[in-house]
């Protein structure tokens, strides 16, 4: 099993929107860097550990847990043009980006960016480095046993 940190902007795809959607699942849609579409088509296997990160946003942090729930396939707002995210080069035959579905787990309490750069076992966090803006990061599995002892402190 492996464990990832995924950014979502809550104002597209919030943890509470994944909770509120059916079975809360939703499509992890919009990736356009090759690392991250990489880590998805290669590395993610179902079962998962997702941290549920929100960016782009007044407070970023984890949001919630979560788990890989599909295995990976074509992202179809590369596909149209009336999508943010379409890509001329991308074709039905030969699709360039890749999607996986993502399955709320677990909501704790919301665990700001501010508070994690204080916490000495995640000061090698990929999140964490200095120009880091991947919005999908491996985490080391002593990495998420100390955010989820975090995130189920004080639990909602």
């Amino acid at each position: 099993m492996r464990y990832w940190l995924m950014k979502s902007e809550p104002d597209e795809v919030s943890f509470d929107d994944v909770l509120a959607a059916p079975k809360q699942t939703v499509a992890w849609f919009g990736v356009r860097n090759y690392q991250a579409r990489n880590f998805m088509r290669d590395a993610m296997s179902v079962g998962d550990g997702v941290l549920f990160y929100h960016s782009s946003c007044a407070v970023p942090g984890v949001a919630g847990i979560a788990e890989v729930a599909s295995t990976p396939y074509p992202d179809a707002s590369q596909f149209d043009p009336a999508s943010h995210y379409f890509d001329p080069k991308a074709t039905q035959e030969n699709p360039r980006w890749i999607s996986v579905d993502v399955r709320a787990v677990e909501q704790g309490r919301y665990l700001p960016l501010t508070e994690m750069r204080t916490i000495p076992a995640l000061e090698d966090m990929v999140l964490l480095q200095k120009g880091s803006r991947l919005s999908i990061s491996p985490v080391t599995s002593g990495q998420w046993n100390a955010i989820l002892t975090l995130l189920r402190e004080g639990k909602r």
